[in-house]
């Protein structure tokens, strides 16, 4: 049953940064072709370090997106989600004159924030002193300034709100952004994640936890490899997705394109372990039920599930198993697929990402493939759509995110009837 009764939510927008496309439609051609989008590090060098592969967005250009004077304040996470809610807004043709900004808001996570610009600032106070430390440090570092820059850069008065919750940060923010206007505090929120963590302090630290891919190195294009037998790790992602949900009647009375209605949301948290997903995948379980439950939606009716599907052991066994509890028998007849295969785990971004690829799946009943699946693995036997897209209708497309802490989260998205 529904917890909440009130608003009906819409998708109106889509924005995608990611590592193999900038923008909705690039994104989507990319994704859905199996483009790769793991290579070489290149934003520090990583020759001494035992993962040197990532996905980095490689030619992303803030000054298309944010005033150039404004770009040295911002840290690169910032960059990106900025940008991200740039082609969101585009692509729902708001008209920033016409938004009631009361009524209007942002709740944009991260898993880690200005990363980049804690290490950077940390070496210039070890090498010259506490002076040459810069006064942009704390706001360009601190994890809620995408969600204050975008606010501020479109001036959003209504509920404004950074999640972390790990690597389901972005999901948790559509989420609660979806609530939010369920509750008819907002008519319009911009909701995602963000996250620029490819840095020497970021990648080492992965690395030394033993959870990135560490034996591709001469050959990024098939290290992220979810739920095949020769996973060994996740390759880390960057970039943004953002998403523009409206309340039905205002999205209605503007004459907005809907690509989907959001329906569910469930959040839970294993309890278990600080990296480690509880065993046998029951928690995880549970919060696809609470989605479903929310949603008002039996578990035949899901056609498509977004895993989060990292190319990691214990992540990727879990998920499945989770999936077999909530489905039974119609789990071999979903399609379920992880973008993580060719953008890398995009963290805190990972959410946002991914409901921008479930969305468009529903929108274009095309689902993208899982690339680098080549063994299958013992008890991992559904169909992970692999190495090329399928084409089928998804009336309700569900997207999973599971982040260290045990935080789980999962939204559920179906196809729009007035």
């Amino acid at each position: 049953m529904h917890l909440i009764q009130e608003n009906r939510v819409v998708v109106t927008g889509l924005g995608a940064v990611s590592p193999v496309g900038i923008g909705k439609q690039n994104f989507w051609q990319a994704v859905t072709a199996g483009t790769n989008g793991i290579d070489k590090i290149t934003l520090f060098d990583a020759t001494d370090y035992t993962c040197q592969i990532a996905g980095e967005v490689t030619d992303f250009d803030p000054a298309l997106f944010i005033d150039k004077k404004e770009i040295k304040r911002m840290d690169r996470y910032t960059q990106f989600a900025l940008a991200a809610t740039s082609l969101a807004f585009d692509d729902a043709k708001l008209d920033a004159g016409k938004i009631d900004g009361d009524r209007a808001g942002v709740f944009v996570g991260t898993g880690i924030g200005g990363m980049s610009t804690l290490h950077n600032q940390y070496e210039k106070l070890f090498a010259k002193g506490p002076s040459r430390i810069s006064p942009f440090f704390i706001p360009m570092m601190i994890a809620n300034m995408a969600a204050g820059n975008i606010a501020i850069a479109y001036k959003l008065h209504g509920p404004s709100e950074c999640i972390v919750t790990a690597c389901a940060s972005g999901t948790n923010a559509i989420g609660d952004a979806f609530r939010v206007i369920q509750r008819g505090e907002a008519d319009i929120m911009f909701a995602g994640g963000t996250e620029a963590a490819i840095s020497p302090a970021g990648v080492a630290g992965f690395a030394q936890m033993k959870a990135l891919c560490s034996d591709h190195n001469d050959d990024p294009a098939h290290a992220s490899r979810p739920f095949d037998k020769n996973r060994s790790g996740f390759v880390m992602g960057e970039g943004s997705g953002i998403i523009v949900l409206e309340k039905l009647e205002h999205a209605i009375n503007r004459g907005a394109h809907i690509y989907a209605e959001i329906v569910g949301y469930g959040r839970n948290d294993d309890a278990y372990h600080i990296t480690t997903p509880a065993p046998g995948g029951i928690t995880q379980s549970k919060c696809m039920k609470l989605a479903l439950d929310d949603a008002n939606l039996r578990p035949d009716e899901i056609d498509y599930i977004n895993a989060h599907g990292t190319s990691t052991h214990f992540n990727d066994q879990s998920e499945t198993e989770a999936i077999k509890i909530v489905f039974g028998d119609h789990a071999y007849k979903l399609a379920v697929s992880s973008t993580k295969s060719m953008t890398g785990h995009m963290l805190g971004a990972a959410g946002g990402i991914e409901a921008v690829a479930a969305v468009l799946s529903i929108e274009t009943g095309t689902i993208h493939p899982t690339i680098n699946y080549e063994t299958p693995d013992e008890g991992l036997d559904l169909n992970y759509v692999p190495n090329e897209a399928q084409t089928r209708t998804v009336n309700a497309a569900m997207s999973n995110s599971f982040g260290f802490g045990g935080h789980n989260a999962c939204v559920v998205f179906k196809k729009f009837v007035g």
